[in-house]
């Protein structure tokens, strides 16, 4: 590998070691290497380049669906998802656990983060799990995994930042992410109607009346008609080709806002801190988009793409080695640095190989994603192990321990799509067909 590469390598590793901002040491690696090895204008490059990575039209959707969430976040929609559930779920192999997966992913159908998604469905069913007499590290479990889907099943925040640096269709990402995000769900169902068969002691005996069961599933349908509406508007309106991602972004802010009066949960308080909440995170999300961009500039004028693309072709591995490698890199990743960290790190380098093996980059967004959903489920950053170790008060070696089984399922299940790449490409393929 070359000079340049080696130490624009060593520089970045250092500087993330050190504890600075990601953002900053994205930059200071860029212009700390070309100040040494390139003989350009580099002050240009870092304007335009960072000018290119944030101007971008698309990326309008990504404050609008963080305040989207900021709003979800304080009202009082999530507390009425456990009842409504519950019914459905109760007479299943494994009970209540499947309130948990399920409320993540209607939670994920809304708010595109998993922080917030773990935090929010967490937040009111890990007690009420507790007090029936739910394992409790099945509990923590469960959420831990299923509350990756935040960043899976669409609208995702993530997938917006993938799409933009990628120059991929946002829609198409979306509509990628649906099918793969039914699927995992399904996956952790059935880990946990296995389990409850082969240990029922982990789940309590249901006491309550069966007759009147579907009685309680009619009357808890009301609970899940904001999610419902909110689904129907983001979704709706893009696949109905009423609206672009960033438009139906606006649309989606609107109708939660509308609910949220309904609800007599929307507070100047509420707006106030939802309002702080997306500032706080837009400025994180956008000073690294475009350090990134820079980044990706810096390392195209230092050859280091070229030279990792020889490497790897050197070693002669066939597609399906080529994604186990990526796999094995993007696990150690995730050992230390947060998802978005990842995305746009390494973006510049490894695309270009994957669409060389054959992968295409909408299979590449939806594979990424579920490597930064291990990410966050990772020892010792992984964010969603600190939330839910600031709900459950438990030691982070326990909530990593109960993660485990469900960072295995993740792992099994992204071996699978590569294996079979046509699940990632079915719907979009349909949408595009018809």
């Amino acid at each position: 590998m070359p000079l340049p590469s080696i130490v624009a390598m060593i520089s970045l590793l250092a500087i993330l070691a050190s504890g600075a901002w990601v953002s900053l040491g994205l930059m200071g690696v860029g212009i700390f290497s070309l100040e040494i090895f390139r003989s350009i204008p580099v002050e240009k490059l870092l304007a335009q380049s960072i000018w290119n990575g944030v101007s971008s039209a698309e990326l309008l959707a990504l404050p609008l669906f963080i305040l989207m969430a900021e709003l979800l976040f304080r009202s009082r929609f999530i507390d009425g998802l456990f009842s409504a559930l519950e019914p459905w779920v109760r007479r299943l192999p494994g009970g209540l656990l499947h309130t948990n997966i399920l409320a993540c992913a209607f939670f994920a159908l809304v708010s595109g983060s998993s922080a917030a998604t773990t935090s929010s469905v967490g937040r009111i069913t890990i007690n009420e799990l507790d007090g029936r007499g739910y394992d409790r590290r099945l509990t923590i479990g469960t959420l831990a995994g299923a509350g990756t889907l935040g960043f899976l099943i669409p609208p995702s925040i993530v997938m917006i930042v993938y799409g933009v640096l990628s120059q991929t269709s946002v829609l198409k990402l979306f509509t990628a992410g649906i099918l793969p995000g039914v699927l995992l769900t399904l996956c952790f169902m059935g880990f946990i109607a296995v389990l409850a068969k082969l240990r029922p002691n982990i789940v309590p005996k249901h006491t309550g009346d069966n007759s009147r069961i579907w009685r309680e599933r009619m009357a808890g349908l009301p609970a899940l008609l904001p999610f419902i509406v909110l689904i129907g508007s983001i979704l709706g309106s893009m696949y109905g080709g009423i609206a672009s991602p960033t438009e139906a972004a606006a649309v989606a802010v609107l109708v939660t806002m509308v609910l949220m009066a309904l609800e007599r949960s929307l507070t100047w308080r509420a707006l106030s801190d939802a309002a702080t909440g997306t500032a706080r995170t837009v400025a994180m999300l956008g000073l690294i988009i475009a350090a990134a961009s820079f980044l990706a500039s810096a390392i195209g004028f230092l050859g280091m793409p070229q030279a990792v693309s020889a490497f790897i072709n050197g070693l002669n591995l066939p597609p399906l080695g080529l994604i186990v490698l990526l796999m094995v890199v993007y696990i150690i990743l995730g050992s230390f640095l947060e998802g978005m960290s990842i995305i746009v790190m390494t973006i510049p380098i490894v695309l270009p190989l994957v669409v060389s093996a054959g992968y295409d980059k909408v299979w590449f967004g939806v594979f990424l994603i579920l490597m930064v959903e291990l990410a966050q489920i990772s020892p010792p950053v992984g964010m969603n192990l600190f939330v839910l170790q600031g709900l459950t008060r438990e030691p982070l070696t326990r909530v990593v321990r109960a993660a485990f089984p469900f960072f295995i399922i993740m792992l099994c299940f992204v071996f699978f799509l590569a294996v079979f790449p046509q699940v990632v490409g079915l719907l979009p393929g349909l949408l595009q067909g018809g």
